[in-house]
């Protein structure tokens, strides 16, 4: 009798206590964990938007936090030991969508203006597989970096002038080829050109300051060199090639100079450069002026300064000989760090020419370096349109900058920086070689034809990240 009177509380015991466990999970069955079973069911079916029949039917009667756990907890058995099949056809991306919707709040404007310039339609492309090219570990002269190249098209192949640094800081030129304008598959292991040895270049130790005879980027904000030749640009010209750089002996002896080879030389890579000339004259501070690629009324035009007060013309010197007892005066071509900043479509300071410019049937195409308010301590890519007949007179400008410093290849040592250097086109793709945080070298293309129509159209264009179809 005791035993079945022990057993009988027993049993009335564990039927309260099931009873109060069903109490606890009944609200969940019939409020949340049914229906959304359904509406799964449904959705997958149907293939109809779940976000709105969730709002529906369970949006008044569940709080959002126990939404969330359901959500979760129906997912885990429907996930449970899935195929790739059921994985493509999960709800949970969808539901994810609707509970981040639910319990995030909108993102600020700002936000919301940075992606809709991600996917503008004007873009186009900084290559996918940048750098292109970046510093030898292993060399004994482009260790520390390899940046601002110079390009060329001859021979139906892209041919690259870039300035490389090795430990002891003195710029040298390297050479690489490519028969597409993206893949570089010749890079000599020796530079093709030097300005002058290092004990020719020990002689400007005076003139250098901080005189340091080694690469160091916390004294020599120009690349972490203090001698050689830096910044290459370079332009064919009939059968010849011409080369212009910068000398760099301190920052009070900044300097222009020049060489040339011959089509048949860089052929045969025998790298026989004429004399060095300088187009400017000693004791003025001077920096990248570039040749236009042919001769304007039979003289060398040399461009040398973008604004000295007008927006609306360049400056440009027009030479007999590549001499600097010809070449303008500092009077004349002013060092662009003097002048005034002033507002000028998307920039406030205007620095100088980039790669030499390209004739077009609309005119001459050229990029140039600037600073933006929002960014100053940035240098950007602007471009321009200038009149064929008259080169000094500007058509056209770009309303934005065309390529900016957003990658971390342009990002590096010296963030911040892209310098673009060479341009060419080939098969109508324009190719668009530069330094980035002048460490590694970079490239971007476009359709010529589409970059010239928005440019006169006043369109943005601006280089983004894509892939490249090589014809």
């Amino acid at each position: 009798m005791k035993t079945n009177m022990v057993v009988r509380k027993k049993n009335k015991i564990s039927k309260k206590v099931v009873a109060k466990k069903k109490v606890l999970k009944k609200p969940v069955k019939k409020i949340a964990r049914k229906p959304l079973k359904k509406i799964i069911k449904k959705q997958q079916k149907a293939k109809k938007p779940i976000q709105k029949i969730i709002k529906k039917k369970i949006q008044k009667t569940a709080p959002k936090k126990t939404l969330k756990k359901v959500v979760k907890k129906i997912l885990k058995k429907k996930t449970a030991n899935p195929t790739k099949k059921t994985l493509r056809k999960s709800p949970k991306k969808a539901l994810k969508k609707v509970v981040k919707k639910k319990l995030t709040k909108k993102p600020p404007k700002k936000a919301l203006v940075f992606q809709q310039k991600k996917v503008n339609p004007f873009f186009v492309q900084k290559f996918v597989g940048n750098p292109i090219m970046e510093p030898n570990e292993h060399s004994a002269w482009e260790s520390e970096a390899v940046f601002n190249p110079a390009a060329v098209l001859h021979d139906g192949k892209v041919h690259l002038f870039y300035r490389a640094l090795g430990p002891d800081g003195m710029s040298r030129i390297g050479y690489a080829s490519s028969p597409d304008g993206i893949n570089f598959y010749e890079r000599l292991t020796y530079p093709v050109y030097m300005a002058e040895s290092i004990q020719e270049a020990t002689k400007h130790r005076p003139y250098t300051s901080p005189a340091r005879l080694a690469y160091n980027t916390g004294l020599y904000a120009s690349g972490g060199g203090w001698g050689g030749c830096e910044d290459p640009r370079a332009v064919k010209i009939g059968n010849d090639i011409y080369m212009t750089f910068n000398i760099f002996n301190g920052w009070n002896s900044i300097r222009v100079a020049a060489v040339a080879i011959s089509g048949k030389d860089l052929s045969n890579k025998n790298w026989n450069w004429s004399n060095l000339y300088y187009l400017s004259k000693p004791g003025d501070r001077q920096k990248n002026w570039v040749l236009f690629p042919e001769k304007i009324n039979g003289k060398f035009a040399v461009f040398h300064n973008l604004d000295k007060g007008d927006h609306k013309k360049v400056h440009i010197a027009y030479l007999n000989n590549l001499d600097m007892d010809e070449a303008p005066s500092s009077l004349e071509a002013v060092d662009p760090q003097r002048l005034p900043d002033h507002d000028v479509a998307w920039h406030y300071r205007t620095r100088s020419a980039a790669a030499p410019p390209i004739k077009t049937k609309d005119g001459w195409l050229l990029f140039y370096h600037a600073m933006d308010k929002n960014d100053s301590d940035k240098y950007k890519v602007g471009a321009m349109l200038l009149d064929l007949k008259d080169p000094t007179k500007v058509l056209y400008r770009a309303d934005e900058p065309v390529i900016e410093p957003d990658e971390w290849y342009e990002n590096d040592w010296k963030p911040g920086i892209v310098y673009l250097s060479g341009a060419v086109v080939k098969d109508g793709t324009l190719f668009l070689y530069y330094g980035g945080g002048d460490k590694r070298i970079a490239v971007a293309h476009v359709e010529l034809k589409d970059f010239i129509n928005k440019l006169k159209t006043h369109k943005r264009v601006v280089f983004a990240k894509e892939k490249i179809k090589i014809k």
